[in-house]
């Protein structure tokens, strides 16, 4: 992770982008301007099509009608190794090769930064060696992705991704598998990540108190649209949270920081 203060000025959007998996329509026409410079939290009950909008931002799912663009150029007519130091993405399920250790694997981040004979320098060795201390898994270095725990990798996969320097980061549930403290860990490092440097961050999140904590802007997801999009004391409110995952609730102040708080009221709590 370069310590290199860059805000990110790249306009990554959808217009009128429509998602499919085979013949079953996930995205129907859906409209996004990401902010840059920001965090955006993608939030929604589970089938809403959150995972499979990240898919579509980057380039890891052809859009059935519509676009994604990047500086105005539609993404799937720019040169894939110029999307791979722009965008960097970690998917909900990544799969490592079979063997690899965390120190490879995180080194393979770095690819897209490197010549055609892809041979690493001291640059590359130096970003690594950070990303691996601001995830705390450079005592795992030497061993092998799959000795570890799913916490363990899941922080590993984290690492790769910010060894990969892009200037957007699209991450699917970053925090599965972590306990509590892992995940505030984690969030804490991608928010340092976005105010040091002023990358452009865009992850998938279940927990809506998280996402209210650590997002400026939330896309509010519903049946494939987006339901609701905007600052989380503009968007997280009792009418959205029913509408949007059934779930009524109250919505308070974070003892913490402020921000909105959910507070479920289910069947035996009136």
């Amino acid at each position: 992770m370069s310590t290199t203060d860059h805000k990110s000025g790249h306009d990554l959007r959808a217009s009128a982008l429509s998602l499919a998996y085979d013949s079953r329509r996930v995205i129907t026409d859906l409209d996004l301007t990401v902010p840059r410079g920001a965090i955006t939290a993608i939030v929604g009950a589970n089938g809403c099509g959150k995972s499979t909008l990240l898919r579509g931002l980057a380039r890891l799912l052809r859009p059935v009608s519509g676009a994604v663009t990047l500086d105005g150029r539609d993404l799937r007519e720019l040169p894939s190794r110029h999307v791979a130091r722009t965008i960097g993405i970690l998917p909900q399920s990544p799969t490592a090769p079979e063997g690899i250790t965390v120190a490879d694997l995180v080194a393979r981040g770095r690819h897209p930064h490197q010549g055609w004979f892809g041979q690493p320098n001291a640059a590359d060795d130096d970003v690594v060696t950070t990303a691996l201390e601001a995830t705390g898994t450079q005592g795992l270095a030497g061993r092998r992705m799959d000795e570890l725990s799913g916490g363990q990798r899941q922080r590993v996969w984290i690492a790769m991704a910010l060894a990969q320097d892009p200037d957007i980061l699209l991450l699917d549930e970053p925090t599965t598998f972590l306990d509590v403290t892992h995940q505030l860990e984690v969030l804490d490092l991608l928010a340092a990540v976005n105010r040091e440097r002023g990358g452009t961050v865009v992850m998938v999140l279940h927990d809506l108190n998280l996402a209210a904590r650590y997002a400026e802007n939330l896309v509010v997801m519903r049946a494939g649209r987006v339901h609701a999009i905007g600052s989380p004391h503009q968007v997280l409110t009792a009418e959205v949270v029913a509408d949007a995952f059934g779930l009524r609730a109250r919505i308070v102040p974070d003892p913490v920081c402020g921000t909105p708080m959910v507070v479920p009221i289910g069947r035996f709590h009136q």
